[in-house]
């Protein structure tokens, strides 16, 4: 009986089962699962290093695109019904995106985010509003000087990312470069509504900045 089931076994053909072709889609289609990341955007932290790392980055992103969204509220509130409002809607819209992704990361991570957020609520608004009651070149002024230091601050995420480990980190590169191409289109649309025009222009923009730099800082922290 044995010997009757071994020899229908060797006599079968097995080439439909062990074709090239068969052996070449089943390799494919297990690579394929092997290299499908189980995360979105971050990678699970290898240490409490790169955890430390990764935090820090989101919650300095994620608090900077809160801020911006509260400037371009602010600058809605004081020129919404303009002629530059709806520009200014667009680009807010766009902030909206970014904000709701990282708050999207944050929660998936368990990320904190920093505890200055009830300052920059109020802050971003103040700004906004601020450079807005100066008229629509105020407001780019303003638009003009955020997004230049939000997107020089992408700009050396990218380059600490890309000298870490830019395989490991691909989504997250992705990610951030596309902000930092929105930013910088803001930021030119800013200069294409006539924010130079504005009287004392260069000091408001290097005041912002300023500004800018520090809430960076301490967002990093805190």
């Amino acid at each position: 009986m044995q010997r009757a089931v071994f020899a229908h076994i060797a006599l079968h053909d097995w080439t439909h089962v062990f074709s090239p072709l068969r052996i070449r889609q089943c390799c494919l289609k297990h690579r394929v699962q092997l290299s499908s990341r189980a995360y979105s955007v971050i990678p699970p932290p290898r240490d409490e290093a790169e955890k430390a790392l990764l935090h820090s980055m989101l919650r300095v992103d994620h608090a900077g695109e809160y801020g911006a969204n509260r400037i371009y509220a602010g600058q809605m509130a004081v020129l919404g019904r303009s002629q530059i409002g709806p520009l200014i809607q667009e680009m807010w819209d766009q902030e909206k995106k970014h904000l709701a992704k990282f708050n999207e990361i944050l929660a998936e991570n368990r990320v904190r985010p920093t505890l200055l957020l009830p300052l920059w609520n109020v802050a971003g608004f103040l700004l906004g509003a601020g450079t807005a009651l100066l008229g629509k070149e105020g407001a780019m002024a303003c638009t003009v000087a955020v997004e230049e230091s939000i997107s020089e601050h992408y700009n050396s995420q990218i380059r600490a990312l890309m000298e870490e480990d830019p395989d490991r980190y691909v989504e997250l590169l992705k990610l951030i470069k596309e902000f930092r191409d929105d930013e910088m289109e803001h930021h030119d649309t800013g200069l294409e509504h006539d924010a130079e025009s504005l009287p004392g222009y260069k000091l408001l923009k290097s005041a912002i900045q300023l500004g800018c730099t520090a809430a960076i800082f301490v967002s990093q922290r805190l």
